[in-house]
């Protein structure tokens, strides 16, 4: 299941989030009702819980979210984009226990995802501070690695010349 909710959060204006749509799937009522109860308790939803996306968001996801024409069946609304903070808060004011459990669920893997990218970035960082050291390193011993290279140089065998035999 935790597979399955990794590849519905999605970075939309540099934050994690999960679309209303697989929101809702995933705590079993359709978006319709998901939508309904979050207009009922909007006071619970600030902008860093919550928020709509607008045209250039849903153009730019367009390959991740497939919508048709309003004309046929489509959504009619923007969708709504929540963070790990406005899923818990969705599951609260559903109140099933089917969205209380997914919840939990959704905010484990937000937490392992947040913990992965502190993770990378440290490697990140430790790779960089590794290579600035190697870099100055060779640096500073540049020359002495040019002078090594021209006596080695020296000391190889020169490319045998071939010659021509006179006579027989």
């Amino acid at each position: 299941m935790s597979a399955i909710i990794k590849t519905r959060i999605i970075t939309v204006r540099g934050k994690r989030v999960i679309l209303d749509r697989d929101l809702a799937d995933l705590y079993g009522v359709s978006t319709k009702r998901l939508n309904e109860q979050i207009s009922r308790n909007i006071d619970r939803f600030p902008k860093d819980f919550m928020f709509q996306l607008s045209l250039q968001d849903v153009t730019d996801l367009k390959s991740q979210i497939a919508t048709s024409s309003p004309l046929h069946g489509g959504r009619r609304k923007l969708p709504r984009a929540f963070t790990e903070f406005g899923a818990v808060m969705a599951a609260n004011v559903l109140n099933s226990k089917v969205a209380i459990d997914a919840s939990i669920l959704l905010v484990r893997v937000f937490v392992r995802m947040r913990e992965l990218v502190i993770e990378h970035t440290d490697l990140k960082r430790r790779l960089q501070f590794l290579e600035q050291r190697l870099a100055k390193g060779f640096a500073e011993h540049a020359e002495e690695l040019r002078e090594i290279r021209f006596l080695i140089a020296q000391f190889e065998e020169p490319a045998l010349v071939k010659t021509r035999k006179i006579g027989f």
